[in-house]
């Protein structure tokens, strides 16, 4: 077995732990599988975990690793702009979720959307708010967090 693969094993393990609550595990096992082959994925998931434990800074640093890795994942754009909310810094979380949205490899494209209206959401900006819980529709029609966004903000807006 060579070194990617060993590192792979090793992320699957990482990654059962964070699911499992075992944050500090995963923590180790993420460093070890990246210390043998580092991946975008593998710093992208580090961050989140570093995140679960409300470490945003340590999560952003290693997000920043991903993107020098494969600069077209869109994972760690989205994770930064999360982070930077978590942290307040609404202006600057946008430009990362904007980033994520125009990734050249990102699936889950509805959460940067979704994120951006939680973003104009939290500084009052309701018409742009609901606007990118639309957008989040439009790109995964079954997403309950934004469907559940709209309906209050048209609420609120009534």
């Amino acid at each position: 077995m060579n070194g990617s693969q060993t590192a792979y094993k090793i992320f699957r393990r990482a990654y059962e732990k964070q699911m499992d609550g075992q944050i500090e595990e995963a923590i180790d096992l993420y460093k070890t599988s990246i210390s043998l082959f580092p991946t975008p994925e593998a710093h992208t998931y580090l961050g989140w975990a570093y995140s679960m434990n409300g470490h945003y800074r340590e999560a952003i640093s290693e997000c920043m690793q991903a993107i020098e890795l494969d600069p077209g994942y869109g994972n760690p754009y989205n994770d930064i702009g999360s982070y930077l909310m978590s942290l307040d810094e609404y202006d600057e979380a946008i430009t990362w979720l904007e980033k994520a949205i125009s990734a050249e490899r990102y699936e889950p494209r509805h959460y940067p959307y979704f994120n951006l209206g939680r973003v104009y959401e939290l500084k009052g900006m309701w018409w742009e708010a609901r606007e990118y819980y639309y957008r989040a529709l439009e790109v995964n029609p079954d997403f309950e967090a934004a469907k559940l966004a709209v309906i209050k903000l048209t609420s609120l807006m009534n």
